[in-house]
Order: C-alpha cells, then sequence, then structure tokens
C-alpha cells in the first residue's frame, strides 16, 4: 500500500540493472521510500526502544565477535534488532507488501508472484552507538532452509549509510561462488586469516545509502557491516522474500510461521 505522496507507478528495471544484479548479486534503488514514511518508521521505532517493546535482539545475543558476553556486561543490553517488525505496525507491514518494491522483487526473482518470509530478517536494524559490534562476512543462506536459494533481501535504510556508522560491504559476484568448507569457521563465517580469502574480501565495496534508499541482495551475497563509529543510532528495516520457484523445507525454521503472499500474477 503506497502512502498518498508516493507515486504509484511500478518501477520497471532496465536490462543494464537486471545484468548488474544477476553479475554482482545486489542493486541500489535510489528514494523507494518517501519522506512521510521514513519519518513514522524512525518515530516507531524510537518509540519501541523506549519502550522496550519486545521481540529484540541485544548485543549480547548475537555473540559475534567483540560483543558483550551477557545482558549485564557493559553495552550488553543495547538493542541490535526489533525483531517482528512486520507485526509491530502497519507501517512495516505496508512496506513489505509495497507495490513499488514488490514490483522489484518481481524481476529479480523472475517470478510474478512474491511471498515475503517472516522467519528471516523481519525486523529493524538499530546499531547503536559505542556498543555495536562489527558484523563479520557471511551469507545469510548459512542458517536458512528453503527448496532453492533463490531469495532477495531488501534493505531501506531510515537514515544516511556510510562507513562511519557501519555501513553494509559486499562482496560483488560473490553469489555465484562455491567455496570449500575450510575457508569458513565454525559459525560460518569467512575466515580472514586465511589466505585464499584474501583476493576475495580485498573486491569489497561500500553501500552507502541515504533515507528512502533500498539496498536489494542476493540472500547467497558475501557481506558484512562494521561499527558505529559516530553518536547516532544506524536504522534500517529489512525483509526477505522468494518466489514461485521455491519455498521454505517444512519442519524448519525457515517454516515456523506462514509465508505471505505480497504479490500475485494479476498484479505484475
Amino acid at each position: 500500500m503506497s502512502t498518498p505522496s508516493e507515486t504509484p507507478l511500478q518501477p520497471h528495471l532496465t536490462p543494464a540493472q537486471s545484468e548488474a544484479f544477476a553479475r554482482d548479486g545486489f542493486l541500489i534503488m535510489r528514494q523507494l521510500a518517501n519522506v512521510e514514511r521514513i519519518a513514522a518508521m524512525r518515530s516507531l521505532t524510537f518509540d519501541h526502544l523506549e519502550r522496550g517493546i519486545e521481540p529484540i535482539e541485544y548485543e549480547a545475543d548475537v555473540a559475534y565477535p567483540g560483543a558483550p558476553a551477557s545482558r549485564d556486561a557493559a553495552g550488553g543490553d543495547t538493542a541490535r534488532r526489533l525483531l517482528a517488525a512486520y507485526q509491530r505496525d502497519h507501517w512495516f507491514s505496508e512496506w513489505a507488501a509495497d507495490a513499488r518494491l514488490t514490483a522489484i522483487v518481481a524481476q529479480l526473482l523472475n517470478s510474478p508472484d512474491v511471498w515475503f518470509t517472516p522467519n528471516h530478517h523481519n525486523c529493524v536494524m538499530t546499531k547503536a552507538p559505542r556498543f555495536s559490534t562489527a558484523t563479520a562476512w557471511h551469507r545469510d543462506l548459512r542458517y536458512w532452509s528453503f527448496q532453492t536459494p533463490h531469495l532477495v533481501n531488501a534493505w531501506l535504510a531510515l537514515g544516511d549509510e556510510h562507513p562511519a556508522n557501519g555501513c553494509m560491504r559486499l562482496l560483488p559476484g560473490s553469489h555465484r561462488l562455491t567455496l570449500d568448507a575450510a575457508r569458513f569457521d565454525e559459525a560460518r563465517f569467512l575466515r580472514e586469516d586465511e589466505p585464499a580469502n584474501a583476493e576475495l574480501i580485498a573486491s569489497a565495496v561500500e553501500a552507502e545509502l541515504a533515507p528512502g534508499d533500498v539496498l536489494f541482495f542476493d540472500a547467497g551475497l558475501f557481506h558484512a557491516a562494521g561499527a558505529n563509529t559516530t553518536e547516532e543510532r544506524k536504522l534500517a528495516v529489512v525483509t526477505s522474500y522468494f518466489g514461485r520457484d521455491n519455498a521454505p523445507i517444512p519442519g524448519t525454521h525457515s517454516a515456523r510461521a506462514p509465508a505471505i503472499h505480497v504479490r500475485e500474477e494479476s498484479h505484475a
């Protein structure tokens, strides 16, 4: 559903944009969400953070290198993500099914039907100053269970994203790679001490975003993010999608809550 001040037109990717996504595994669309939507989402996020509305994932919960050992440790009770964003408010659920957003996802998935998964991402990233930890190189698919690896994530920036506040870093084309298990650690992050990974990591690019920009990326793309060294929280809404050639595997975490059909063929 679009707000009155947003254009109802649904974007059509150019051949160059489609080719870039297939080659690189990501695509940035500028100003896909308007000022009204961004302001409402930011206001809701700060309100839910202040009131501690669960479910919330805290820095101590992520267990990333350098993260506080427990919620009682310094910074351990710093919110990392507001989980279940879709269920929190209509602004988030409407965004997940937004016609312009899902039109792009449909083209990237090459599927006229699109499903939103509430079991992965479905959150507001709330990376805070001082106690935010960096995220090492990984693929989202490492813990997801689907019939095929064809999923697309949409990362909506609710503020400026740049290296100083830990913007996303991406390894172009890495969604097409098959890597030996020895190149990963026990948590399935890329081992940065592994010489075979050095050249790959050297290819990293930074996804600098402005409020309303959306980074679309393949769920198999290696990505990472630094810590937030500024004095302001970095906020982003993250949603994930799959098409008609795919489905979560029954009995797994990926199938815990039913997927939501957000775009039908007649809507294409």
